[in-house]
């Protein structure tokens, strides 16, 4: 079976977990749950969104990749992958840069990357607080130079990504399904 990972990556507030909702809902894509120590936000839960660590428990995972990201671990690990590939042989995460780099890197064809862009900064900040994210949050995130570097696509992924534009919905939908059924086809093939 040609199991496959849609990597969805880009700047904060780039609709990543937009079109990762999208994924699994339109194409039953089976979600990777990740491990952050970052706090929840008021409307995620443990165990679904990703799993809440704390600097302790976060280091008892085998991962495939992690990152200290805005003063916050992130990692996805090797078991999370593989409990999404039992429900489907097409899953879906959302890595920042780095991590779409290695997933690359390690899995090669099996990770599909799929790079979002806004292109305007200011629609970006509006976006993060929109979601519930505190100013200051925001204002520290867009300080950081993991938020800048996830900005432009890595020269690491050119030409091993698809690159949308995040603008207009329907758009974006648009070129999401045309990417996806390119490889819906050769998994049930």
């Amino acid at each position: 079976m040609n199991n496959r990972v849609f990597v969805i990556t880009g700047a904060a507030g780039s609709g990543k977990t937009t079109v990762r909702d999208y994924l699994h809902d339109q194409y039953k894509m089976a979600r990777v749950i990740t491990h952050t120590t970052r706090p929840s936000r008021e409307n995620e839960r443990d165990g679904v969104d990703y799993y809440f660590e704390d600097d302790h428990s976060f280091f008892d995972n085998h991962f495939l990749e992690s990152v200290h990201y805005a003063g916050h671990y992130y990692g996805s690990s090797y078991e999370g992958l593989e409990n999404a590939w039992e429900k489907s042989p097409l899953a879906t995460i959302v890595l920042d840069t780095a991590g779409a780099i290695t997933y690359k890197e390690k899995l090669g064809d099996k990770a599909i990357i799929i790079f979002l862009q806004v292109g305007d900064t200011e629609e970006l900040q509006r976006r993060m607080q929109g979601r519930g994210d505190n100013a200051a949050m925001v204002e520290k995130r867009i300080q950081s130079k993991e938020y800048h570097r996830d900005l432009e696509l890595p020269y690491e992924l050119a030409g091993k990504a698809y690159q949308v534009i995040n603008h207009d919905w329907q758009q974006t939908a648009q070129q999401i399904d045309k990417i996806v059924e390119k490889y819906r086809t050769e998994t049930a093939g």
